[in-house]
This record gives C-alpha cells, sequence and structure tokens, in this order.
C-alpha cells in the first residue's frame, strides 16, 4: 500500500488540517452551492450561491454520459450497471481528508439501509487526478470503504469529459514546498443518480450519515418526496 494512501486514510479519520492551508474547506460551501444554481435553473459557476450543508433533489441538467476504466483496466461506462441507482463522488487517493471522510460517509450511510436496498445502489469513486491515479491504485483505495464500492478513472480527457458532465470542479495546487508536490481542488458533492441517468438527490459534504441513509431509503423505497 501506498505511504500517500496511509496519510489519505488516516487523515480522513484525524481530519488533517493540512487541506486548511490550501484553502480547500472554506471554498466548499461556495463549491456545493454549484447544484443549487443549477436545480433553480442557472447553468454556470456564477448562478450559483453558496449554501448550508443538506440534501435535495430534482431534475437539472447533471449527470450524463462517461466512459472510464475500473480497477482491472476495462473500460466502463454509466450504463454498466443497468437497473442500478449510482451513488457518485469524484475525488484523488491523495487527498488528505475531505475525499476518505466523505467516502466513510457513503459507508455508514450504505450500512444503515437494508441489504436489500442495498442491493439497489451501486458506489463509485471517480478520480480527478489521472496523473497520478492508476487504475489499480484508484481500486486498492476504495477497497477500505464500502465492499461494493468501484474506483474508475481513465486519459485526462475522461477524466475531463466525466467531471463536466456532473458540473464538477477541480484544479490542481501547486505545491513546491512541500513532500507532495500538489493536492487538487475540487468539489465535494455525493451524487445520488436513478437508473434512468436522472439525479435523484446529491449530498454535501458533511452531510450526516443517517440523514443520507434516509434520503436513499426513501428514494429507494419508491417514495421520494
Amino acid at each position: 500500500m501506498r505511504r500517500g494512501k496511509v496519510a489519505s486514510i488516516a487523515g480522513g479519520v484525524a481530519v488533517v488540517l493540512v487541506v486548511v492551508a490550501v484553502g480547500l474547506l472554506p471554498r466548499l460551501g461556495l463549491l456545493d452551492g454549484l447544484l443549487d444554481g443549477l436545480l433553480n435553473g442557472g447553468d454556470s459557476v456564477s448562478d450559483a450561491a453558496s449554501s448550508t450543508t443538506g440534501t435535495t433533489a430534482g431534475e437539472a441538467d447533471i449527470g450524463g454520459p462517461f466512459t472510464l476504466v475500473n480497477g482491472a483496466g476495462e473500460t466502463v461506462t454509466e450504463a454498466s450497471w443497468p437497473g442500478q441507482y449510482l451513488l457518485i463522488y469524484f475525488g484523488y487517493t491523495y487527498c488528505p481528508d475531505v475525499c476518505p471522510t466523505s467516502l466513510q460517509t457513503m459507508t455508514l450511510a450504505l450500512d444503515q439501509l437494508d441489504p436489500a436496498l442495498v442491493e439497489k445502489v451501486q458506489p463509485v469513486f471517480i478520480s480527478i487526478d489521472p496523473e497520478r491515479d492508476r487504475p489499480a491504485d484508484v481500486a486498492e483505495y476504495v477497497g477500505f470503504f464500502h465492499p461494493k464500492m468501484v474506483g474508475l478513472t481513465g486519459t485526462p480527457e475522461q477524466v475531463a469529459a466525466a467531471a463536466q458532465a456532473y458540473r464538477v470542479y477541480y484544479a490542481k495546487v501547486e505545491q513546491p514546498e512541500s513532500e507532495a508536490p500538489y493536492l487538487m481542488d475540487h468539489s465535494a458533492i455525493t451524487y445520488l443518480m436513478a437508473p434512468d441517468g436522472r439525479l435523484a438527490a446529491f449530498f454535501r459534504h458533511g452531510e450526516d450519515p443517517a440523514v443520507m441513509a434516509e434520503q436513499m431509503r426513501a428514494i429507494l423505497n419508491g417514495s421520494e418526496s
């Protein structure tokens, strides 16, 4: 296991403050607000407004086709799991705390659902750092979280296309004086996509796993409000 992964997992538990030094956490509210703007009819970053943590569901121009690679080097698309809801998060394996915290929240939420409901969900982690995250690395990384979770990556062009479809912001933050040459600044939204490709719900960073589980349970049971 790579040293970077050990630090990443440990960082998620300890909430390492390295991320604050490069200004990632102060921007999470603004980045998460992108979806509020889109759900209310906006179509760009300038339409977004900062918002509080919570969940919602509705129609929006979020999601769409993607072509990526799994840990076995196989090409997968959004249609690779027919009939299932996709619980999607974009991040990277060297992320010091935001990504492991979000993936742990996903895991805890899924653990609160009945097994029959979990069978309807495919958790997916998509790396926005194809420069460092090889398919095998991403597969190993998601193995620390939920057993059903799959890790995907691809070429920079494939990753950019997937991120654009989901309105995901990401950018490299150089750290010339640090042991890690760079971090990735990125939005921290977990998307629940319905089998028909519709956005069923989204969850902001810091969401309570119990709240996430409750919302997912309602949707999966066909009583979406």
